[in-house]
């Protein structure tokens, strides 16, 4: 009977993931892209001889991601003049970022300058294409449905990033600075094929009635307070899970180790969480998940700060991979509630800016917890975080929670 049915359940799981693809195989593309750019393309440009202080300008590769809120208006009042409204910006920023790989190719042995300028227009290609894509979800995914989409997102972009750091990097002495950036245009090109068949206009509005808002004044102030819980939350994630990294190289762990740590385990295990938590997280609801993965990672820090107080390198490492863990299953409910927070006649915009917005708000604390660590040491600065990681934790189950609450309630 088991083997009679084994096919039928084939058919129902490939039945069920099928829709999921499109923004699987984007998502895809969006982690291989950034993952290459921003931490493959850095690490051998200082290789070949870069000076660290060049190095460190090649961040700014990564602005555009936390400044698509400056162009998001447009994607949601110009529609372009071919497939849908979302499809449309999706195309054409995706065939913009196939072109300026493609120009990077030719440009190994170009100033440093003429390249960033080409990679942060490339990100920005990206990042626009991800934000049209995320007005997709919002307008033609079920409220119900969205988990698994947030899932299949953060699978991809973690697979995107094994394909970009991990492949392209790893291979590099083989493949050479054209075929690797080409390589990375051809996969950008054929994970956009599946997203042309996606039925935008039969599909419009299954996404929820948008949330009514008392004026421009009310729309604002719910905004400006679920910038600031997901805010403080990136920051204090951050806080307790940054610099991981830095304090295993100062316990003596090999960089290469560290390497793999980051380059490998990091997006391998967050490509299981992910697909473990889109399950979970439509099971157990949203709040709990988020508790979850939060008291998973404030115990993780609680064994950083022990490791690092009696320098314990094999402590340490474990800890790290707690952290992944545990911060792994909260990719899914944040993105979702995210979604949630998009619902409302302009879904790019307030997606760019529950998104972008919090990216920088969370800025100042990135840049100064490196210092921090510094002038503390190691164990006071993780315990010192802990308890800001948890007020944070605190303050977004509570705004999800009574978002929650007005669901149920039937108010929007």
């Amino acid at each position: 009977m088991t083997q009679a049915l084994a096919p039928r359940d084939a058919r129902s799981i490939l039945s069920a993931l099928r829709p999921l693809a499109p923004f699987f195989c984007l998502y895809v593309t969006f982690g291989a892209t950034l993952g290459f750019l921003s931490g493959g393309a850095p690490l051998i440009l200082r290789a070949r001889g870069l000076d660290l202080a060049e190095v460190g300008l090649l961040q700014l590769i990564n602005l555009p991601v936390g400044l698509t809120f400056l162009w998001a208006a447009l994607l949601d009042r110009v529609r372009l003049p071919f497939l849908g409204h979302r499809l449309g910006w999706i195309v054409a920023a995706q065939g913009a970022t196939v072109a300026l790989l493609a120009t990077l190719s030719l440009g190994e042995h170009w100033p440093l300058a003429a390249l960033l300028v080409l990679a942060i227009a490339t990100c920005a290609c990206s990042a626009t294409m991800d934000i049209a894509l995320e007005a997709l979800v919002v307008e033609t995914v079920p409220a119900e449905r969205r988990a698994f989409v947030a899932s299949a997102k953060l699978c991809g972009a973690s697979l995107g990033g094994i394909l970009g750091v991990g492949v392209l990097v790893g291979s590099y002495d083989a493949l050479g600075w054209p075929a690797a950036l080409l390589a990375c245009a051809g996969l950008d090109a054929l994970c956009l094929l599946p997203i042309l068949a996606y039925p935008e206009a039969r599909l419009r509005g299954l996404g929820g009635a948008p949330e009514s808002w008392s004026g421009s004044f009310g729309r604002l102030r719910a905004l400006v307070g679920r910038i600031a819980a997901l805010g403080a939350y990136f920051a204090a994630a951050y806080l307790l899970a940054g610099p991981n990294t830095l304090a295993l190289l100062d316990l003596g762990v090999p960089l290469g180790r560290v390497g793999f740590l980051t380059g490998t385990i990091l997006p391998a295990v967050n490509l299981a969480m992910a697909l473990m938590a889109g399950g979970l997280a439509a099971r157990f609801g949203t709040v709990r998940l988020i508790l979850l993965g939060g008291i998973g990672v404030l115990a993780s820090g609680g064994l950083m700060a022990a490791a690092c107080a009696i320098r314990a390198e094999g402590l340490a490492v474990t800890a790290t991979i707690l952290n992944y863990v545990f911060g792994g299953f909260l990719g899914v409910p944040v993105f979702n509630m995210i979604y949630r927070w998009a619902e409302g006649p302009r879904p790019a915009t307030d997606y760019a800016l529950l998104f972008g917005a919090a990216f920088f708000a969370a800025m100042p604390l990135r840049v100064a917890a490196p210092a921090l660590a510094a002038l503390a040491g190691w164990p006071a600065y993780f315990a010192a975080a802990m308890p800001l990681y948890a007020a944070a934790l605190a303050w977004l189950a509570l705004v999800v929670a009574r978002t929650r609450r007005a669901d149920r309630a039937g108010l929007r």
